[in-house]
């Protein structure tokens, strides 16, 4: 679940972490409210959505007077940000954090996340911070640190200092590097954080080091502990399919391709997914229904999938191990029969009772096509989204 700016700031703060003085707002007056209430005589004016490249997409004004903050907010309230994260239909733009404006000397990079492969927190910093870190780590990876975090001790004093000798912070800068390190660790722990970025962090010319911008990620399998996190949900940022999915506890991931897939395992799904690639299509959604499929939840998930008007196939592929390929087959033909599908679909059933399945989808005069096996299965919903008629030879 991701956070916007301001909750995360505010969160980062309470963790010790210096970050600039702002105020959110919902409309212009509010938002020249707040600079007045912040004083001084540069603020700068931010989009605030769940999405990256914001400074590059315009997001990000900066503001010299009043009428200036209050234009800026104008400009950017009720409209739709487009970045390289969020695709070509944008993110709303329903309030703006208003921060004071802050002289740079340095911009640096900094993370928290988890190394997967070592199953152990990852901090990660650079000398390269700003908006093209994207560009430094593709282009120039020496220039990326990288310190992992063993569980049994947590969080070392030598491995803050090693990353602040490589960053090449003096003597105080080092000690405020240091306790921005401890801070965004406990952090991590305490809130079941996936992701902690700062970018920039940077370092003030009075030599003060602060965290101009901020991305926190909170892990959604821990929300059920995390109650004070969950509530700073903004469900107007995320994808309506995929909120309705959550909702049937059905894991979907919106894509670009015109054949959605509804599989149980997320395992088989990505292999689904790079099947139907290799058959030279193109998959519209990652969709697990889950060990437990039921015939509700499998009516559920095709109308989350037909909702999506680039779907030209729908391929179901689901082996039958916990759950009962009959059970899924009565499934499918209620979600058929009760959805009103228009497009083919393309069914893989395999395990336990898959014969049965077969036989109840042959016998439903529904136009479901019975896959072979997998390969067949992607052939068959290629050739459908495309119109042609192929099969596995």
């Amino acid at each position: 679940m991701n956070l916007h700016e301001y909750q995360s700031k505010k969160i980062l703060a309470a963790y010790g972490v210096p970050v600039p003085q702002g105020q959110v707002a919902a409309s212009a007056d509010e938002a020249a409210a707040a600079a007045q209430a912040i004083g001084g005589s540069l603020w700068v004016v931010k989009a605030q959505v769940h999405a990256g490249g914001r400074g590059k997409a315009g997001g990000i004004k900066v503001a010299r007077d009043l009428d200036a903050v209050r234009t800026a907010a104008s400009e950017l309230l009720g409209q739709r940000l487009v970045t390289k994260q969020t695709g070509a239909a944008g993110l709303p733009i329903e309030k703006v954090y208003v921060e004071a404006g802050s002289e740079i000397a340095r911009e640096l990079y900094l993370s928290f996340t988890l190394n997967r492969e070592l199953g152990r927190i990852a901090v990660v910093a650079s000398a390269s911070g700003g908006m093209d870190i994207e560009a430094v780590a593709a282009q120039t990876p020496d220039k990326i640190l990288s310190v992992t975090v063993h569980p049994a001790v947590g969080l070392q004093a030598w491995q803050c200092r090693q990353l602040a000798f490589a960053l090449e912070l003096p003597g105080e800068q080092a000690k405020q590097f240091q306790q921005i390190l401890l801070g965004l660790y406990q952090l991590y722990l305490d809130k079941d954080a996936s992701l902690i970025e700062i970018n920039p962090l940077i370092v003030t010319r009075d030599g003060v080091l602060m965290a101009l911008d901020c991305k926190l990620d909170i892990e959604a399998n821990a929300l059920f502990r995390q109650p004070a996190m969950a509530a700073l949900r903004d469900i107007g940022q995320e994808d309506p399919t995929e909120r309705a999915a959550s909702e049937h506890d059905l894991n979907y991931v919106s894509l670009d391709g015109n054949i959605a897939c509804m599989v149980n395992g997320a395992g088989l799904a990505m292999a689904t997914m790079d099947l139907i690639k290799l058959e030279g299509g193109t998959p519209a959604n990652f969709l697990d229904v889950g060990g437990g499929a039921t015939a509700e939840r499998v009516t559920a998930a095709f109308r989350l999938i037909l909702a999506n008007p680039k779907v030209r196939a729908v391929l179901v592929n689901i082996f039958g191990g916990i759950v009962r390929c009959d059970l899924i087959a009565d499934g499918i033909i209620t979600a058929v029969r009760e959805v009103g599908v228009k497009v083919p679909v393309i069914v893989r059933l395999e395990g336990t009772n898959a014969e049965v399945a077969r036989v109840k989808l042959a016998g439903g005069k529904l136009a479901i096509i019975a896959a072979n096996d997998l390969t067949d299965a992607a052939r068959r919903a290629v050739s459908a989204a495309q119109g042609t008629n192929k099969s596995a030879a």
